[in-house]
């Protein structure tokens, strides 16, 4: 899903739309070819390359890798893109960190042909979906594609993902008497005023994804995600539903003391604002218990296309992974690391505490939970 310390992935549409203004000129470099004689924007693998030292030799050349919506403080990002960097000496261009991921598609669309078109993205479920439908993604598949859980990646490889975590509700216990620990807790008058979202459900896969768990919390299903819809559009009439996108300015002045957030994000917030005043507390909602991840695709068109394969190898090398982890977010290929014995344990024992397996909604529901959500959000809590 998506805030300086997190991504916030309900970006202003004037941001948005004054980075898309900005960057409406230039055209996209040439492209090359690889060892094997294909086009460097049509390689599969790194075997199309003639190995991962011809991919990194090809992505030095290149020296820059387009980025979008990546704030330093979502998942550990900015340790990634610092690892990144250090390791390959290529610089990462980070445009926009607070952008939504409907942002990034309309980076891809609307700059398709220019040199600063993303190379890479990094979505919620749902936005990879929509943009492999829309062709918008090269097939490329990295090093550890093989052991990425099935139900976590397109089987054409255009998208797959990399980090995750759970809905959780945060909150300021300096500031709230008793904090919430269900959704059924968050309609207590108490809470008048107090609960926030990161973004809009129609554009943020955070908010998305804390709906989709209000619904399981009130009778909702995958196919069914009303319920949540519903329940926000309650807690709007009950005034304890404040629509302001929670950030960490807000939270640090007491404008949002409650956030229903990925774990990762909220877990990040202890951390932050320790010593300065706020008590940020994080629990996993037992009546609303919902995993979702994001995805990382390559843009079709980037005008890197070396860069954005190698930058996807080091997401998904065991160094990468654990950056995400120690971010306090679960990395796609954390049980295949748990069995390699590449994992960062000390990292994984900082994780917030959640019983059982979670399940996940097929793209398929996922992307008409997403149409329900468009068409009914504004005016359920309006």
């Amino acid at each position: 899903m998506n805030v300086p310390r997190t991504r916030a992935i309900g970006a202003a549409g004037v941001l948005a739309a004054t980075a898309l203004t900005l960057s409406a000129c230039g055209a996209a470099p040439a492209t090359g070819t690889t060892a094997s004689g294909k086009s460097v924007a049509s390689a599969t693998s790194a075997a199309d390359f003639g190995g991962m030292d011809a991919l990194v030799a090809a992505a030095k050349k290149e020296g820059t890798l387009n980025a979008i919506a990546l704030p330093r403080d979502w998942a550990n990002y900015g340790a990634v893109i610092d690892g990144f960097t250090k390791k390959y000496g290529i610089k990462v261009q980070d445009e926009n960190p607070e952008g939504a991921s409907q942002d990034e598609l309309n980076a891809i669309t609307s700059r398709k042909g220019q040199d600063r078109a993303p190379d890479v993205v990094d979505l919620g479920s749902s936005f990879a979906l929509s943009g492999a439908q829309q062709g918008l993604f090269a097939a490329y598949k990295v090093a550890g594609f093989d052991k990425i859980p099935g139900a976590q990646k397109d089987a054409q490889a255009r998208w797959y993902n990399d980090y995750g975590g759970y809905i959780s509700i945060g909150c300021d216990a300096k500031r709230v008497k008793e904090c919430p620990k269900t959704f059924a807790d968050l309609l207590k008058p108490e809470y008048k005023g107090q609960v926030a979202l990161n973004g809009n459900p129609t554009k943020a896969g955070a908010a998305f994804g804390a709906v989709y768990a209000a619904a399981l919390a009130n009778g909702g299903s995958f196919d069914n995600i009303q319920p949540g819809i519903d329940f926000f559009g309650k807690l709007k009439k009950a005034g304890n539903f404040d629509p302001v996108q929670a950030t960490p300015a807000t939270i640090e002045k007491g404008e949002t003391p409650i956030s229903v957030d990925w774990d990762y994000l909220n877990s990040g917030y202890a951390d932050e604002f320790r010593g300065k005043g706020v008590d940020w507390q994080v629990t996993v909602p037992s009546d609303g218990r919902y995993s979702q991840y994001y995805s990382q695709a390559v843009n079709a068109s980037a005008p890197h296309p070396a860069a954005a394969r190698l930058w996807e190898e080091y997401l998904y090398s065991a160094e990468g992974q654990n950056l995400f982890l120690k971010g306090y977010a679960r990395p796609a290929l954390m049980d295949a690391m748990k069995q390699a014995g590449t994992l960062d344990t000390a990292a994984a024992a900082k994780l917030a505490a959640v019983s059982g397996t979670p399940s996940f909604p097929t793209p398929d529901q996922t992307d008409k939970a997403k149409q329900v959500v468009t068409e009914k959000w504004a005016a359920a809590v309006s």
